[in-house]
């Protein structure tokens, strides 16, 4: 690991400037949280609506049989998924007698973090130092080392060589139903795909260049595994074997598609093992939830860092004294968090309202009680006497 000090100064005319143009892209995420959030209750609401309906129309059939009368019905089944042939990885002649094979690549490359320390000057000025470090290591996207600091020494190739990738084997089905490619993507049932010395020389025949195979499970592209250098490459697999599904969606033909529910959505689920209709409905309205439990604390998150932001522009304006911009900083960033949570709840009560009252209208009132007590809070110390 090496270390490369940076210190930079900023003019408080320059922070001015930043904290000014930073206003602009406070308002878009302030403005865009609120269309995140009503967007997200609208499609969570859609979503319970879609499955509600869905597990009141499906019908649980066997796999074994095709019967032409459920047609454009949503079906559930469960069944051995099978396929005619391997998956096979056509680079490195690696085949599975699976659905689905699975190549997964890294390469060693320089890695460059940084941590910086700042310090407030008298005027607004500030002087930042930032102690860059590089170190080794195994990553599976491509690290850009031009943006590095210290490009010199710390270079690594501009791309993988081998990409990971994922082969679908020929002819998937379940008894009489053959799946579309977007159910085989749901199965995800991956194993490590163990690897003989046989594999590994048909791989360096195929490849041009000399493949080592480590420990029956990777195959490694260097030197030396032990003292790996910049530009090695190691690769495992990962087989979705032949086994149990369960399914639920529209039977068209001897095939499955997206079930339409009316206006409100689609249905097609796939989930490895055995499982009954009420069983996939129910895990998949609790998927829902913490989706969209997710997406209001995006929502929040958004706001609030839209909101700080807005206000940061007054600490960099009272920071000419550097104790003043620490105080009215922590007090900006208290205001936004104050004023983003109940706004919050608020829009989320607001799209309840309209799509569920009965919940809708309670939260509602609970938002407002915040921002009641958060208003008077600041008005009282507002009006506080000050004691001389």
């Amino acid at each position: 690991m090496s270390n490369a000090p940076l210190t930079t100064t900023t003019s408080w005319f320059s922070r001015l400037g930043k904290a000014t143009g930073a206003v602009i892209l406070g308002v878009i995420l302030f403005l865009g949280s609120f269309v995140l959030l009503t967007w997200n209750e609208g499609r969570a609401i859609q979503r319970e609506k879609t499955l509600t309906a869905g597990a009141s129309q499906v019908i649980s059939i066997s796999c074994d049989k095709l019967l032409a009368e459920n047609d454009g019905k949503l079906v559930h089944f469960s069944g051995e998924v099978l396929s005619d042939g391997p998956a096979s990885d056509p680079v490195f002649g690696i085949t599975a007698d699976a659905v689905k094979l699975r190549r997964d690549v890294e390469m060693y490359q320089w890695k460059e973090s940084g941590q910086s320390s700042t310090r407030q000057e008298l005027g607004g000025g500030e002087e930042t130092t930032t102690m860059y470090s590089y170190s080794k290591g195994w990553s599976s996207m491509v690290i850009d080392s031009s943006r590095f600091h210290v490009t010199d020494g710390h270079v690594n190739p501009g791309e993988i060589a081998t990409d990971s990738a994922t082969f679908d084997a020929d002819g998937i089905y379940v008894g009489e139903f053959d799946l579309p490619p977007s159910l085989v993507a749901l199965i995800d049932n991956y194993s490590p795909r163990p690897l003989t010395l046989e594999e590994a020389k048909g791989a360096t025949d195929r490849y041009g260049v000399p493949i080592r195979l480590i420990a029956g499970a990777l195959l490694y592209i260097g030197e030396n595994a032990s003292a790996p250098q910049i530009g090695d490459l190691k690769i495992t697999f990962q087989e979705a074997e032949h086994g149990p599904v369960s399914v639920i969606a529209g039977q068209v033909g001897t095939t499955l598609e997206p079930f339409s529910v009316g206006k409100m959505g689609t249905i097609e689920l796939l989930k490895t093992g055995t499982f009954s209709a009420a069983v996939m409905f129910q895990q998949e309205q609790e998927g829902n939830v913490v989706l969209t439990w997710i997406l209001r604390l995006a929502g929040f998150v958004m706001m609030l860092i839209g909101l700080s932001l807005v206000t940061n522009i007054i600490s960099v304006v009272a920071s000419v004294i550097p104790f003043l911009g620490n105080i009215v900083g922590a007090g900006a960033g208290f205001l936004a968090f104050a004023v983003a949570l109940p706004l919050t709840l608020v829009t989320i009560a607001l799209a309840w309202t309209a799509y569920r009252p009965l919940i809708g209208i309670p939260l509602l009132t609970v938002a407002a009680a915040l921002v009641y007590f958060a208003g008077s809070k600041l008005l009282k110390n507002r009006k506080k006497p000050q004691i001389t």
